[in-house]
């Protein structure tokens, strides 16, 4: 059966990745086609001054378990690839909430129970909430908006600002005033409602390239896969008996093809070809927010109280201490999730107001040795309430579609990308 497919995947990002090992682990030959030089799309390890940095500081949760499980399949080791923190949401001087060691969903009403910056009925509140949510199976009859959500349960403003909207942000990526309240509630049923295990935090020791897709890469050509990079696909040439992909070194035949390509790029392949010029049309109606990373090095003494916290009304939402992490000492990424006022500085200018948050919050007086902010200035899609992304299929049934954009209970993290990934996969796996 095998030896009549020859998969085509375009993008060398997580879901393009997670296609290809899929496929690659069950003897199907696969050929991965990737625009940039180097793997991880939008995830990537980035270079500078000789330090590996990323793109863009992601975490990953323990609930994370297809992602998790990639990362062993393709020869990483979770306990030696991250540092493993338990659920431990710190806002400086304001707010702290740390789940114990209980079984669930125990030691999140601890956790909740003992928050420490909220009133006695906030964290009432914050408990009735979640064994509300629990009580409808974190199913809601329609979507609204997350604030709409919380304010409709109860929660005051106080606690919202300290506690759900940071998780909002976070995981979607999103205000909580545009943010899907039923995405919301598919994150907080998996991380927080699961175990305590789920609820971890799990923060990269390796740069985002080296941590799966690189590793990806060898799997997929020792099992006689191609991976190319500065290679991307210029149209999708759909025939009688396969589809050819067009790159600048020429054509090439395939039985199916997975599009695992950034949305602006899946877009412009797709609206080529009529069948697919609808699902070319559902992704440009797709909105985007922004994440903002600014590395600050400084001298190697330097170090946080821990190795991630966030601050309360101000520029910077979290940081995170890349010495604690990594050992890369002195080297802070401070990360602006969201649309914002932020957007409004040139990045010397973001550079030095985080460089004064820190002085103004921590009492770090210390100058920067050098900075860098990295824009990913459409990092997400918005998660927004009803908003129709596509499905894994398409018209054309040996042409599939992977991304984090694609339809899916989660909003666009690593999990949701190897999700799609895998499934756009299995779909090929299945049929005849």
């Amino acid at each position: 059966m095998n030896k009549n497919r020859n998969i085509g995947i375009i993008g060398g990002g997580y879901a393009g990745m997670a296609a290809a090992v899929t496929l690659a682990a069950q003897g199907i030959p696969v050929t991965v086609f990737e625009s940039a030089k180097q793997l991880g799309g939008r995830a990537r390890g980035v270079l500078l001054n000789e330090t590996h940095l990323d793109n863009g500081q992601h975490i990953l949760l323990g609930c994370y378990r297809q992602m998790l499980k990639l990362i062993e399949q393709v020869g990483g080791n979770i306990d030696r690839d991250f540092l493993r923190l338990p659920l431990q949401l710190t806002l400086h001087d304001c707010f702290e909430l740390k789940a114990p060691h209980l079984p669930a969903p125990f030691h999140l009403l601890a956790a909740l129970l003992a928050a420490k910056g909220l009133a006695i009925s906030d964290r009432i509140q914050a408990a009735r909430f979640m064994l509300a949510m629990r009580c409808i199976k974190f199913k809601l009859p329609q979507d609204i908006s997350t604030l709409e959500l919380l304010r409709t349960h109860g929660q005051s403003e106080n606690l919202i600002r300290l506690m759900w909207e940071p998780i909002c942000i976070s995981a979607l990526n999103t205000p909580a005033q545009k943010a899907s309240a039923q995405v919301f509630l598919n994150v907080l049923r998996d991380s927080l409602n699961g175990s305590f295990a789920d609820s971890e935090m799990l923060l990269p020791r390796l740069d985002f390239s080296a941590l799966f897709p690189n590793r990806a890469a060898e799997f997929v050509k020792q099992r006689g896969g191609t991976i190319h990079t500065s290679r991307g696909v210029e149209a999708i040439l759909p025939q009688n008996n396969g589809v050819e992909l067009s790159t600048a070194q020429g054509t090439q035949q395939f039985s199916h093809i997975i599009c695992a390509a950034s949305p602006a790029i899946t877009s412009r392949l797709f609206r080529s070809v009529p069948a697919l010029s609808q699902i070319a049309e559902q992704i440009d109606a797709i909105s985007y927010q922004p994440i903002y990373t600014v590395y600050l090095q400084y001298p190697a003494h330097i170090i946080l109280p821990q190795a991630m916290l966030g601050f309360d009304r101000c520029f910077t939402q979290w940081l995170f201490d890349k010495g604690q992490i990594a050992g890369q000492h002195g080297l802070i990424a401070a990360v602006i999730s969201a649309e914002g006022l932020h957007q409004e500085f040139n990045h010397d200018q973001l550079a030095n107001k985080v460089a004064q948050e820190l002085s103004e919050q921590l009492g770090i007086n210390a100058e920067p040795l050098w900075h860098q902010v990295i824009a990913e200035k459409r990092a997400t899609f918005s998660c927004e309430v009803n908003l129709s992304r596509p499905t894994n299929t398409s018209p054309i049934s040996n042409i599939l579609l992977a991304g984090d954009f694609t339809a899916g209970d989660y909003p666009a993290t690593l999990e949701g990308a190897v999700m799609s990934g895998i499934k756009a996969a299995k779909e090929i796996i299945a049929s005849r």
